[in-house]
Parts: C-alpha cells; sequence; structure tokens
C-alpha cells in the first residue's frame, strides 16, 4: 500500500482543491481526475496498483471531497484551470491525465485547451458530452433538482451502488458514500448542472494526445455509441472494452485498469486528415 501523501492548493481567492500524491516526484505524472460526487479518495484502488516509479496525484474537485465548496463556479472551464494551477503549483510541465465520467469531460477541456500539458490521456466512464444524455437527464430530475440539506445518505449509496456491476469491498464502498456525503445540496445541483449544460463534442478534433477510453459493457450511463463517438471524434483514440464491468472499471478492475494506463499497448492507428 503506498504511502499518500495529503495537501492543499490555493487555485483562486477563497477555493482550495484538496488532493493526494504519492510515489516518485521526479517520475512520469499521472494526474486522477475524478467522478461527479467522488473525490481523489475514490482512486485509491488504482493508486495502489499503479507502479512506484510514477508521481501520482489524485485531486478533489471544488466542491467534492475536502477541497472548498462555492456556490460556483463550475463547469469543466474552470475546472481545468483549477487542474492546471494544481499543476503549477507542484512543478507538473506535462502529465498522465486520466478522467473518469466527469473527471473524463475535465480531461477533455485540458487536452483540448492546454495540449502542451497532457502527454497522453485515459477517459474511463467516459462522456462526448453530458447535454442531452437521457440517463443523466433522469437522474437531474428524479433526484439532483430536488436535493435538500442534509442529503439522504440512503440516496448517495443507492447512486453509487447503480454504477456497479460487480462488487468492490465494502469498505473501499463505505468510504465513497461518505465522501459523497460531504457534498452540500448546492453542489450537487451546481456541478450537474454547469456539465449538463455544456456540449464540447463538436471540439474534440482538438484533442491531440495519444488516448485511452476504458470502458465497461455494462456500464449504465455511457453506451458503446457514446464510446464510438469518442473514438470516431479523437484522431489518436483507442477503445479497450471490460466486459461485464460497470461505470467505474477502475473500482472495479483495478489491477487490470492501471495496466492498461501505464502498460505498452499494440500501436494506436493514426486517421489521415
Amino acid at each position: 500500500m503506498p504511502s499518500f501523501s495529503e495537501f492543499f492548493c490555493d487555485v483562486e481567492r477563497d477555493v482550495s482543491l484538496a488532493g493526494a500524491q504519492c510515489g516518485d516526484r521526479n517520475g512520469e505524472a499521472i494526474v486522477l481526475l475524478h467522478g461527479y460526487s467522488d473525490s481523489w479518495r475514490s482512486y485509491r484502488p488504482l493508486m495502489s496498483e499503479l507502479p512506484g516509479s510514477k508521481h501520482l496525484v489524485a485531486l478533489s474537485m471544488r466542491g467534492h471531497g475536502d477541497s472548498s465548496k462555492p456556490d460556483g463556479p463550475y463547469g469543466t472551464e474552470i475546472m481545468a484551470r483549477d487542474v492546471q494551477r494544481v499543476m503549477d503549483q507542484l512543478d507538473i510541465d506535462r502529465a498522465v491525465v486520466v478522467g473518469h465520467s466527469m473527471g473524463s469531460l475535465v480531461a477533455q477541456r485540458l487536452a483540448q485547451d492546454s495540449p502542451e500539458r497532457v502527454s497522453r490521456l485515459v477517459l474511463i466512464g467516459a462522456f462526448a458530452s453530458l447535454k442531452g444524455n437521457p440517463d443523466v437527464d433522469a437522474l437531474w430530475r428524479d433526484a439532483i433538482d430536488r436535493l435538500v440539506d442534509p442529503v439522504d445518505p440512503g440516496f448517495v449509496r443507492d447512486f453509487q451502488t447503480s454504477t456497479l456491476a460487480r462488487p468492490v469491498p465494502a469498505g473501499f464502498l463505505d468510504g465513497v458514500v461518505a465522501e459523497s456525503l460531504k457534498l452540500p445540496a448546492h453542489v450537487w445541483r451546481n456541478a450537474l448542472k454547469a456539465v449538463m449544460q455544456e456540449d464540447r463534442s463538436a471540439l474534440l478534433d482538438r484533442v491531440t494526445a495519444e488516448t485511452r477510453i476504458i470502458w465497461g459493457d455494462r456500464d449504465a450511463f455511457c453506451s458503446r455509441a457514446e464510446q464510438e463517438r469518442l473514438v470516431r471524434s479523437i484522431a489518436k483514440a483507442r477503445l479497450i472494452t471490460y466486459h461485464g464491468t460497470g461505470h467505474s472499471p477502475h473500482w472495479e478492475e483495478p489491477a487490470r485498469a492501471a495496466a492498461d494506463i501505464v502498460e505498452a499497448e499494440a500501436p494506436i492507428v493514426h486517421r489521415a486528415a
């Protein structure tokens, strides 16, 4: 089990991000961006499987975990800017950027707007856009739009377990639920609403980094069509399918996900212009 060094970085006045790092500070940097309502701790199983020769940095994005919880703004532009400011403070010029679910949209935005900061891109349980996604729309309509404080722990547990197709350790799931319960209702609402209103899928051709897309074929939120759309739109993308796995392959199969992030794969075929 790696030794995690927790930290806080100020990204703007009155907004600080929590995070943790481990591994070799002189090694290749891998920056890990979590999904909606999660925190850096959702990456602990994966970080335990990644090599100690890497410099692993997991962040809790604004509103999440122990990070500051402003009323706003949220959305991928500000969250990608936050990530860059943390990288600057940690003296990371370029990194492999891994994004899960909502974090996949932030990772894409970073790769689009600041390609020089992204050496490779890994998207897990990824979306091209949340705008018009029927399952996300239903989540908003049936649950998130009506959330009030204190947020019901039963709702949070049901939400997290609904993303799984394989069992995960009970202690880890309890920890994930505890982290999600750190979000007040206004963050649940404002963070999801902000990314639901965005659609930058037409700009995916700006992503120039080599990209791996890790998808579980029992993902309740992200369809195969969504993954194929990402592969078509990103020139250097490759899809890796996990059969029998849900929305969080790095929770359900962390050793395999770690290998797919760092091991050499068959060459990606670059599309002709």
